[in-house]
């Protein structure tokens, strides 16, 4: 596997940011042509870039319904482009150099290195083949049990298609659905609300892709280990407490409303909440009318898409580690401690500024995106700060915002989709100049706080 003699001169993260841009402009052109729309139109060049960002970046946000305006061609293209976004497509380059047993150079490592988010080279290799088995080991088992609890609704081997595509889509937390052609444009999965099937196998799907690869490899070597990584034990927790707790907060304020959870029953209620705190960890996929619900609840799940899913994962948001250290850092100053230690672990100095780097970037980002949006869309704040969050989290919900966009409107969420895949630092590291480390330190000041 030989890189072009240019991309030799270029850091890992800007050849990561030059990869994904590669790939996007060539399936907007693929969804550009006339043989991917089910009417046969051309589909317009914003909106295609629109839907291959949303698809590489594993999002879900579009500004066409998927199931009811592609063709097959089309469909096909969406889900390659979802495929080779969530693993990533340096992860996908490789698995190609090693069925033809090309050798894997000590700057694809480094590359490969960068895509994973991994803090050492050691393993990549082997690491990128635990990643494409376990890929292709879920997805199969689930896009089975998809094609035989839909064999029941439609056509045997429409329902085999089905289960491919949506084993595909949540597995890489991407949200792309094709219901749009059965139950409404737009309506994702809100017709199996109550079905315990569907319920069950997406969630497990968006669950298991967003705790990231690492950590599914640290389970299944469990049983000879027989110890988890600091990461994995962080990643298990944070992902827990946030699907418990946003379980109980949308139940508890959508219980009484009769847009959402009011007129089913328990199954139904417990279902619904359960799955829409799911959801935010960057899958995009919904039983319920996201617009229907309370704005508490809202404004909960925009926080959920703001953390996101886990490092290593094919999910985006700030991700569950960071926001376990910052939590971390809160209590260790509130009690007056030096260290943050979680799991008896002391963290280090540069995990902790990176972590506060990280959210404040992003908070930067997204609060910039929603100001412009709001001089240029004619809509809700709440209803803006939603699509932008979603798109910078790579989640794809949406509150019905996105066919209406502008173009300007349209730019703006796929470049937040694309900085939202890639990771604002990497992104940072990709524009900015090579850093270098300074020979000399400044005095210690001191400056009042609080």
């Amino acid at each position: 596997m030989k890189l072009p003699q240019i991309w030799l001169s270029f850091t890992p993260p800007r050849i990561l940011v030059l990869g994904f841009a590669a790939i996007i402009v060539v399936g907007a052109l693929l969804l550009q042509l006339p043989v991917s729309s089910a009417d046969g139109s051309r589909l317009p060049f914003l909106d295609a870039l629109f839907t291959a960002t949303s698809a590489t970046c594993v999002t879900g946000l579009v500004v066409v319904d998927t199931g009811s305006y592609f063709t097959t061609f089309g469909k096909v293209i969406i889900i390659t482009l979802i495929q080779i976004g969530g693993l990533g497509f340096m992860t996908m380059a490789t698995l190609v150099a090693l069925v033809l047993k090309k050798r894997i150079s000590l700057k694809e490592r480094l590359i490969l290195q960068e895509a994973l988010n991994q803090n050492t080279m050691e393993g990549i290799v082997r690491l990128i083949r635990k990643v494409i088995f376990y890929s292709l080991t879920i997805e199969g088992v689930a896009a089975v049990l998809f094609a035989a609890r839909w064999s029941f609704d439609m056509p045997f081997g429409q329902a085999i298609g089905f289960g491919v595509f949506h084993a595909i889509s949540f597995f890489n937390n991407a949200g792309f659905d094709l219901f749009g052609g059965i139950s409404g444009p737009f309506s994702s999965l809100t017709s199996y609300v109550g079905d315990p099937v569907i319920n069950i196998v997406s969630m497990l799907l968006i669950v298991t892709g967003g705790i990231g690869f690492i950590v599914i490899s640290d389970l299944l070597e469990f049983r000879t280990r027989k110890r988890l990584t600091l990461h994995t034990k962080v990643v298990l927790t944070a992902t827990s407490a946030l699907i418990v707790v946003g379980a109980i907060v949308f139940l508890v304020f959508e219980y009484t409303n009769p847009l959402t959870l009011a007129p089913l029953d328990w199954n139904g209620k417990l279902f619904g909440a359960l799955f829409q705190s799911v959801t935010p960890r960057t899958a995009g996929a919904n039983t319920i009318d996201i617009g229907a619900m309370r704005q508490a609840s809202q404004f909960f799940m925009i926080m959920l898409m703001f953390i996101g899913a886990s490092p290593g994962s094919t999910g985006g948001g700030i991700k569950t580690t960071t926001f376990t250290i910052l939590i971390g850092a809160m209590i260790a100053m509130i009690r007056g401690k030096e260290d943050i230690v979680i799991y008896r672990y002391r963290l280090t100095k540069d995990r902790i500024f990176k972590a506060i780097t990280l959210t404040l970037f992003a908070i930067i980002l997204v609060i910039a995106a929603a100001m412009v949006l709001s001089t240029t869309e004619d809509y809700d704040f709440l209803k803006i700060l939603f699509e932008v969050t979603s798109a910078f989290g790579t989640v794809g919900l949406s509150m019905g915002l996105t066919p209406y966009l502008t173009a300007v409107g349209k730019m703006i969420i796929v470049f937040m989709m694309f900085i939202g895949r890639l990771g604002p630092l990497t992104l940072a590291y990709a524009l900015g100049p090579k850093t270098e480390k300074e020979l000399y330190r400044y005095p210690e000041g001191k400056i009042t706080i609080g």
